[in-house]
């Protein structure tokens, strides 16, 4: 079994800037990133390209940064990617401290299977949170198992994490089950509908006999 991945980084600081500079630390295997927030001047540092990019595949990661003899906690903020390869550009990293509350933008995922016939409408992908730094969820969890048609989900009836704090509107809809039978019915009778009119307009176009 692999050993969970460390978000304990050895940043680089560096003093080049500029594009050719960020071009000549991706090329070494690296990405540039800057470190800002609690009032301190920005930092730019360079981080080690592969184990931040598979930290990455997680949202809202918070890294434990080693810079010089410094120990700082930063959250991802923002992160830059090529449109084309999806090579990551840049990072915005903003400095927290234990305890500090965040606000952040959580996935949420759809477990269990619904009622017989029945389909599910994810209307909402994400959920706000507000909550401590250091305890940020990877994501929220909706479990529709048995869920009835005509069933709707909002942002409140979403469980949270313990100390979790919704920062969207309670009633934002998350998803609804509906009844596939509903759907398939109004199709078929445009269809049927569609149909008609070119059966009689042929009636009406024969010559008579």
């Amino acid at each position: 079994m692999n050993a969970e991945l460390s978000n304990r980084i050895q940043a680089e600081a560096r003093a080049s800037f500029g594009k050719g500079a960020a071009r000549r630390i991706r090329a070494a295997g690296k990405i540039p990133a800057v470190v800002y927030g609690h009032g301190t001047a920005p930092r730019h540092v360079t981080l080690p390209g592969h184990q931040v990019t598979l930290l990455l595949r997680k949202a809202n990661q918070v890294l434990e940064l080693t810079v010089e003899s410094d120990e700082v906690l930063a959250l991802v903020k923002d992160v830059q990617r090529d449109p084309v390869r999806q090579i990551i550009e840049h990072i915005d990293l903003l400095v927290v401290k234990k305890g500090e509350r965040v606000h952040v933008e959580v996935p949420a995922h759809i477990e269990g299977i619904p009622a017989p016939s029945t389909t599910v409408l994810q209307d909402a992908v994400t959920l706000r949170l507000d909550v401590e730094a250091t305890k940020i969820p990877e994501r929220v969890i909706i479990d529709i198992t048995g869920f009835e048609a005509g069933t709707h989900v909002t942002a409140a009836d979403v469980p949270l994490p313990e100390g979790a704090i919704l920062l969207d509107d309670p009633e934002l809809l998350m998803l609804t089950v509906s009844d596939k039978t509903v759907t398939a019915e109004p199709e078929a009778e445009e269809t049927a509908a569609a149909e008609a009119p070119v059966e009689e307009t042929a009636a009406e176009d024969a010559p008579a006999e």
